[in-house]
């Protein structure tokens, strides 16, 4: 799982990279940029037949299960470590998880009937629907790792370096005096 996350984040930096190399290798040779695209991931069409868009909707639903089932288990070790800011974090992740899958369920249901119709567009609306609700799961799972600190495992440990300045003086003679200015009590005055 380790080393598949990590393939896959270098994967997601070469392709930044070779991205970034297009765009600024056309810029070079004077061609404007096009424009952003509006509709982009929206309108995109969807090449699987219905029954190929349930095959894969029911991997989609496995997979979210899978990362519920990983969040379930970290939740219970830091309720084990007793952690109450891990434990809510993952508790909350946790519950996240589970609106999502069951809206999954749910849409997979819709999607079995459209495919029963013979409706394609509405078919291909419902696995639309399913794609998001599996990148929402990826998501939330990503952020329960950040619950535990397992983004150290993804960009390495970190660490702090402390430089003091020689030129700055560390030498008593050189603080200013102490002054204590003790000021007598108020006197109350006696009313007859």
């Amino acid at each position: 799982m380790q080393r598949e996350r990590m393939l896959g984040f270098g994967a997601l930096c070469a392709l930044s990279l070779l991205v970034g190399a297009g765009i600024a290798s056309a810029q070079a040779q004077g061609t404007p940029p096009a424009p952003p695209d509006t509709n982009a991931g929206l309108q995109r069409q969807v090449t699987l037949t219905p029954a190929q868009q349930l095959q894969e909707t029911d991997t989609y639903i496995g997979r979210m299960e899978s990362a519920r089932s990983v969040v379930r288990r970290l939740l219970e070790e830091a309720r084990a470590q007793r952690d109450v800011v891990k434990t809510l974090c993952l508790n909350d992740k946790l519950n996240q998880i589970d609106v999502t899958l069951r809206s999954a369920r749910e849409r997979r249901q819709a999607l079995d009937l459209a495919v029963k119709r013979d409706d394609a567009d509405l078919s291909s609306h419902e696995f639309t629907i399913l794609g998001v609700l599996r990148q929402r799961v990826e998501q939330i799972t990503a952020e329960a790792n950040q619950c535990i600190g397992k983004d150290a495992d993804i960009l390495g440990e970190t660490s702090t370096v402390t430089q003091i300045d020689p030129g700055i003086p560390d030498d008593p003679a050189f603080y200013p005096p102490v002054v204590v200015i003790v000021e007598p009590p108020p006197s109350a005055s006696v009313i007859k």
